[in-house]
């Protein structure tokens, strides 16, 4: 799959500002969420991706598709509709999934939120994740939101990851050290 990351960047601001100044930002996270999931399912891509095919029929095809997949209805709104015509217009309706991640990351920073993903190798309690939400957010200076994942090849320990910070913890790591030290 192609990295839209640059692409993508210019739709999520321009739809983070629409959406800030309208007091939606949930509303758009949601529905940006619901637009990448359609635009990245095989069947949905096969279909948008024939030669025949119009931008405005592309744009109406995803424009019917997320009137039942998206609760928030934002692609039902003129700001939608004219960003599904726009990103079909410029071929670019397979960045809606690295859109939907900007404007999260966006939206994330407006509320002064940080997303933490903690990798482990066995499954985290819950008074273990309110300790490290606790920790994180006394360091970090922002609310996180804290995801956890399992990763038994791990051996023990863990894995901290919040945007461009990674605290590798984890055996595996502490062990592959240990081997570089010895062979060094």
């Amino acid at each position: 799959m192609a990295d839209f990351g640059t692409v993508a960047r210019p739709y999520a601001r321009a739809i983070f500002d629409v959406a800030l100044a309208a007091d939606a930002l949930e509303l758009w996270s949601t529905g940006l969420a619901a637009a990448g999931t359609v635009a990245s399912d095989k069947a949905a891509r096969e279909f948008l991706s024939r030669p025949e095919l119009g931008d405005s029929e592309r744009s109406n095809f995803l424009a019917t598709v997320l009137a039942s997949a998206d609760p928030a209805g934002v692609f039902e709104s003129a700001e939608g509709k004219n960003l599904l015509s726009i990103l079909s217009e410029n071929d670019r309706l397979d960045a809606l999934g690295e859109i939907s991640e900007q404007f999260d990351q966006l939206k994330a920073e407006q509320e002064n939120k940080v997303k933490v993903t903690l990798v482990s190798a066995s499954p985290v309690d819950a008074e273990q994740a309110e300790k490290v939400t606790s920790a994180l957010s006394r360091k970090l200076g922002r609310s996180v939101e804290l995801e956890l994942e399992v990763d038994a090849s791990l051996l023990g320990g863990a894995i901290i990851r919040a945007k461009d910070m990674v605290i590798d913890d984890s055996l595996q790591t502490r062990l592959r050290r240990l081997a570089g030290t010895l062979v060094d």
